[in-house]
């Protein structure tokens, strides 16, 4: 892997990780389109760079994680769902992620859906914080388990669930960002136990550059989605999606032509 390409994947991580566009399938895309194949560094690369993510929401919100330990253990019950759904379908997710057709069908539906989401949540307001019930965590979690289909966006799922059992705009994509600590922390953790043993040492100042690259573009990203979110809602996310997933299908069938 060049540094061109790092920086590439790692600005792509940084800015897609806490939007509702997918960071998965944005990542699966540019690899496929610049011919990145996968081997051990990829592997790594690609979570190294989501640890890089991680630290900004720990930057950005560390007030909020000196609060109590009511704030851990809600957490812990929302992140719940997905721990046990990732241990039990961890082969059958993996398998999902090499299928091109899977994200593009996920971007798409996902876009849809984004688009309607302001109407039917159009009175979830913006100006007054809200505490976040155990149960109302849980339920988020369970949403947070269909992020697992490519495409889909971690993000999205959780946002919206946030906004179905009752947040506003503004605290669910907050929460949702919380939630990404353990989620992303525990997805990474086990899967740098499972390849740390690839890991080279000439690798090491490609990780660090794009673990870098992705924490700095994600302070930017999440700021700006905030505003943006408040502001807009999610309605241009549900377009960028969906003409992205067109765009993709168009090159995909277009490339297999020619094969």
């Amino acid at each position: 892997m060049t540094y061109l390409a790092a920086l590439i994947l790692a600005i792509i991580e940084g800015i897609t990780e806490f939007l509702p566009v997918s960071s998965t399938g944005h990542m699966i895309i540019a690899s496929t389109f610049m011919g990145i194949s996968e081997n051990p560094l990829t592997k790594n690369f690609e979570i190294v760079i989501q640890l890089g993510a991680i630290l900004s929401v720990l930057v950005i919100y560390w007030r909020k994680f000196l609060t109590s330990f009511r704030f851990y253990l809600k957490l812990g019950v929302a992140f719940l769902p997905a721990a046990i759904a990732g241990f039990i379908l961890n082969d059958y997710i993996d398998c999902l992620l090499s299928n091109i057709w899977v994200v593009i069908v996920s971007l798409f539906l996902g876009g849809i859906i984004l688009i309607f989401v302001d109407k039917w949540f159009k009175n979830a307001g913006d100006t007054e914080e809200q505490e976040l019930t155990w149960f109302q965590g849980f339920k988020i979690g369970c949403f947070q388990c269909i992020a697992m289909v490519p495409g889909v966006s971690r993000s999205a799922s959780t946002i919206i669930g946030g906004m179905v059992v009752g947040l506003n705009r503004k605290n669910a994509a907050e929460f949702s960002f919380f939630l990404a600590v353990p989620t992303m922390l525990g997805a990474s953790a086990k899967k740098l136990m499972d390849s740390h043993k690839t890991i080279q040492s000439d690798d090491a100042l490609i990780l660090l550059f794009g673990s870098f690259v992705a924490f700095i573009v994600a302070l930017f990203a999440i700021k700006s989605f905030i505003t943006f979110l408040q502001r807009y809602g999610f309605k241009w996310f549900g377009y960028y999606r969906i003409g992205i997933g067109v765009i993709l299908a168009v090159a995909v069938l277009v490339l297999k032509t020619r094969s």
